[in-house]
Order: C-alpha cells, then sequence, then structure tokens
C-alpha cells in the first residue's frame, strides 16, 4: 500500500523505507528503547517492524532527521474497522513534545482519510512515560491486560489497553 507522507507540527511522517532499517535497528537497540520491545534481538525487531502486512510503518523524521518510527495496523472488517498504532523514538529525542505530534498527524490521517472511528494502543503497563504520551492525545485506559507480553527478562508482563475515539483528539 502506497501511503503518503504526513505533516505533524514539528515532525514529518513519511513511509519507511529498507534503507531505513540501519537506524531503526539503531534505535532499537538503545536500552530505553529496547526494554519495551520484548526479548528479540533488534534485527528481528526491526524486521518485524518494517513487515507489517495489514498497514503502514512510517519513518518519523525531525529537520530531516530520521529521530523513531509509527506504524498502524487496520482492522478492515465493516462492523470492527479500527485501527491500532505503536511507535517508538530514539532517546535523544524523547520528552520533547515528538512522539505526541506524530501521534497526532497518523491520527487525523487514520481519522479523516482511512476513515476510521477508534484507534487502540497497547503499551506496557509500566511504561508510564509512553502512557503520559497517549493521554495527552486523548487517547483513554480501557484496562489492564494480564500478562500481555513477555518482557526482556523472559517473563510475562502486563499491558494497558487505551483507546481513542474519533473526535476526543487532544
Amino acid at each position: 500500500m502506497s501511503e503518503p507522507s504526513l505533516a505533524g507540527e514539528r515532525v514529518v511522517l513519511r513511509p519507511a523505507r529498507t534503507d531505513d532499517r540501519p537506524r531503526l535497528r539503531e534505535i532499537l537497540a538503545e536500552p530505553e528503547v529496547a526494554r519495551w520491545w520484548g526479548p528479540g534481538d533488534p534485527d528481528h525487531a526491526v524486521d518485524d517492524w518494517l513487515a507489517t502486512d495489514d498497514g503502514a510503518a512510517f519513518a518519523i523524521t525531525f529537520d530531516g532527521v530520521l529521530v523513531g518510527s509509527i506504524q498502524y495496523a487496520e482492522e478492515r472488517g465493516p462492523d470492527y474497522r479500527h485501527a491500532g498504532i505503536d511507535l517508538f523514538l530514539d532517546t535523544a529525542h524523547q520528552g520533547q513534545g515528538l512522539g505526541s505530534d506524530a501521534i497526532r498527524a497518523l491520527a487525523r490521517y487514520l481519522f479523516e482519510v482511512r476513515g476510521h472511528h477508534r484507534l487502540t494502543i497497547d503499551p506496557a503497563a509500566a511504561n508510564e512515560r509512553a502512557i503520559r504520551t497517549y493521554r495527552r492525545v486523548g487517547f483513554r485506559p480501557v484496562g489492564v491486560m494480564r500478562r500481555y507480553e513477555r518482557g526482556r527478562d523472559g517473563t510475562w508482563h502486563d499491558g494497558l489497553l487505551l483507546d481513542l475515539l474519533a473526535g476526543e483528539l487532544t
């Protein structure tokens, strides 16, 4: 699927390309990023990220520099039509509002162009920084998913399901 580039207030989201792989792998290998991406190695994580077949991955660029990635996966059935999103940013660019900006840009696209009425995101329940970011743009907690994902330590960890309805984006 061919996706357009999307502009936020400060970031640009452009379709991820295979030549982004080395930089995305580098970001996924950063300890503060890797801790939230399960027990797999960064090579496996980036390959899975770029191989999405039910949505699309975008490179997040800031001042022309690739600083992370955001993706969506969509449920296309007419009675359940919605999209899930996920993202990561390099450690040097966290805490600057770039993640919120990227989420807003993608959410507008998913609501206004792709026709979704609801978005979901499912961070680790312990990932307080991410959860604050998602709540800042209007996501609301739905519930804790117990033993939802395997952590880097090999044990199961809880996830927090949050959703955002069209019209709730802040």
